[in-house]
């Protein structure tokens, strides 16, 4: 396919702010979709009231007046001739559109009426007229330096010159599955960019986002295919194994995390490489199922290592394992404030097998880093061991079992079909005597209370993190800020002496992991921070949660947060700060249950909370949304799977171009 450049009306300038949105080639630019459809109807002005929003189209029947008031502001007026008279037009700040508002200019004005003048002050004015009375406006996300017509038209003079060479990824014999479907791809792509009706619009976005999950379903069940025939290490662990790892643990294990560790041990005592999904509530148990697979993986010879998101949360890893499997396995911690000696001196034992379990950040897997015989991997939910990393160790020779923990409840069915390249544990019964945190929820004006309550738990000695969206206020915004908190809590107990800092995604790790270690070792009292506390560090200590501007985060997202504290046998609560949208918030008062908490948000928000920040290529849609559209993603994962069995040549083409497109993270 031809480049961006060769595009009418994309010069070097305007390619560098295609860039910027991430359009680095045709087909970028093709399936860049709009953010949203602005639908306009043309108004009857007899049936209007003062408040509404106004929408007629004309021609343009006077010439303009323009009226300069200072230097920042002018006023434009004009006449219109519209189907039912002629009505006067006042637009602020646009007298630049005076040249193009010629006497018989077709425009679409948008604003509110005033019937006693008959005077319809303007917000907007478009070119163009509403055929059928309607008119459907894509709307782009956009850069600095680039206009929604400007892109529109890149797109549409593409859709033009090579719009029929775009790659249609739906095979014949699913688009006779699917009537509406059976249309050129280049044809569907032009009515989604310039709209006709509702009906057709609606019809061809579903036909894109049947394409887009279908591809994703087809990548997903074919990785989860060449797993499968990937033999991995076959080793030999029975009921003795299994009993001498639960006496080494002071405390009873629940029956979720025994029936995980039996799921676990089959999985290693097959010939299959393992590829499990641990998925478990904070404060559940996952670690110590992960350590009894790092010991029974020891026990059968082989080296284990552990990835965590952040060296602080490797060290913590570090001191629970070594504690736990003293006298049994060698454990080790690689990270990057070691000294080069140190490090190399733990490079030699793990080459000569003198280390069983390493455990640090990524780069324990990278190139300079050599095993002996690593026989299992196992890492959190930051990071998802991906094509590259498996391919990095196979050319080493090694072909380990892997297993992730994640902390992040995904409703089963969607995991399933998510995750189909994985099987699947769940831990849901949380250990005995762990004591629930109590959530409540208050408004703004209820902040002295909350004042109180925290004073109540800083007399006990006890820490308090705060979290708040924003690092900084942004423009008008009235999001409460971590910057203006540290201020305000600093002001609210400079009586007493209490230590605030605060944490933030704009920090270095190194300065982000000093901050945390001062908290865990209790020299900070109150933490405020945004969400980068939602997977950190155990801080025993830690009894209050209080979470500024709650409605602005998903309720997995707050359950998340809420189980950085009751970490300890410490009663802690969970104080929710709202606005509005207090009734969603409810929820979280009810239940502590992370999954039925995730099947509320997943009603609600969507997959993009369940996942956080996005995590792998793999979750990324142009135009798919997972949480409204998983009933196409049921049918395109039936379909991905029927069409990987078949061969035709067709099949097989399309076949070979989707898989060219497998991710590789």
């Amino acid at each position: 396919m031809s480049e961006l450049k060769d595009v009418k009306g994309i010069g070097p300038k305007s390619e560098l702010l295609l860039n910027k949105l991430g359009i680095y080639n045709i087909e970028d630019l093709l399936t860049y979709y709009p953010v949203r459809y602005d639908i306009l109807k043309r108004s009857n002005l007899d049936e209007v009231t003062e408040d509404d929003r106004v929408i007629i189209d004309g021609v343009v029947d006077s010439i303009p007046l323009v009226l300069r008031f200072n230097a920042k502001l002018n006023k434009m007026n004009f006449r219109l001739s519209y189907k039912d008279g002629v009505v006067g037009i006042s637009i602020f700040n646009r007298a630049f559109m005076k040249p193009n508002l010629k006497v018989g200019t077709r425009i679409i004005v948008i604003g509110k009426y005033e019937k006693e003048k008959n005077i319809l002050t303007a917000s907007d004015i478009k070119f163009g007229i509403l055929n059928n009375e309607t008119k459907i406006e894509p709307i782009y996300h956009l850069t600095s330096g680039l206009s929604n017509k400007n892109l529109q038209t890149y797109i549409n003079n593409a859709l033009m010159s090579y719009g029929k060479d775009i790659i249609d990824y739906i095979p014949n014999y699913l688009k006779e599955k699917y009537p509406k479907f059976d249309i050129k791809k280049y044809i569907a792509l032009n009515i989604v960019h310039n709209p006709p009706n509702e009906s057709k619009l609606s019809d061809m976005i579903k036909r894109m986002k049947y394409e887009e999950l279908f591809c994703f379903m087809v990548k997903i069940n074919y990785l989860k295919s060449i797993k499968k025939k990937e033999l991995g290490i076959k080793r030999n662990i029975d009921d003795k194994d299994i009993k001498s790892f639960y006496k080494l643990l002071p405390f009873k294990l629940t029956l979720d995390q025994e029936k995980v560790i039996n799921e676990i041990v089959t999985d290693m005592n097959s010939n299959k490489i393992m590829n499990r999904l641990l998925q478990g509530d904070v404060g559940s148990g996952k670690t110590i199922v992960s350590i009894a697979a790092m010991y029974f993986n020891k026990l059968s010879g082989y080296q284990s290592a552990l990835m965590a998101p952040t060296e602080i949360l490797a060290t913590q890893h570090f001191n629970n394992i070594s504690k736990i499997l003293d006298g049994k396995c060698t454990v080790r911690l690689l990270i990057g404030s070691l000294t080069k000696k140190e490090k190399e001196e733990i490079y030699d034992d793990l080459i000569n097998n003198k280390i069983d379990i390493l455990i640090g950040t990524h780069a324990i897997i990278q190139e300079n880093v050599k095993y002996y015989n690593l026989g299992l991997v196992v890492t959190d939910e930051q990071h998802r061991f991906g094509v590259n990393q498996r391919a990095l160790l196979k050319n080493k020779g090694i072909t380990p079992d892997v297993l992730y923990m994640s902390a992040t409840p995904i409703p089963r069915t969607f995991a399933l079909t998510i995750y189909g390249d994985m099987d699947i544990s769940i831990i849901k019964e949380m250990p005995k005597g762990r004591i629930p945190v109590e959530t409540i929820i208050r408004k703004e004006d209820q902040i002295s209370e909350v004042l109180n309550l925290m004073y109540e738990e800083l007399k006990e000695h006890h820490q308090i993190y705060v979290v708040s969206p924003l690092i900084e206020n942004e423009g008008e915004s009235d999001l409460t800020s971590v910057i203006n908190l540290k201020d305000e809590f600093k002001k609210a107990f400079s009586k007493v002496n209490v230590k605030v800092d605060m944490l933030h995604g704009k920090m270095s790790n190194k300065e982000k992991d000093n901050i945390m270690d001062k908290f865990k070792n209790n020299e900070i009292n109150i933490l405020i921070s945004t969400t980068v506390v939602e997977v950190g560090v155990d801080v025993s200590n830690a009894s209050m949660m209080i979470i500024f501007d709650a409605n602005m985060f998903g309720l997995s997202t707050l359950h998340q947060l809420r189980g950085r504290v009751g970490r300890g046998n410490i009663k802690s609560t969970c104080i929710l700060i709202s606005k509005s949208e207090t009734e969603r918030l409810k929820i979280l008062e009810e239940t502590n249950d992370g999954f039925k908490i995730a099947e509320e948000d997943f009603k609600l928000r969507g997959s993009g909370d369940l996942f956080g920040t996005r995590q792998s290529g793999d979750m990324y849609f142009k135009i798919a949304n997972l949480r409204e559209d998983f009933k196409i993603l049921e049918y395109a994962n039936v379909d991905a799977k029927e069409f990987l069995k078949r061969t035709e040549p067709e099949n097989m083409i399309i076949k070979n171009k989707i898989l060219e497109m497998v991710d590789t993270d």
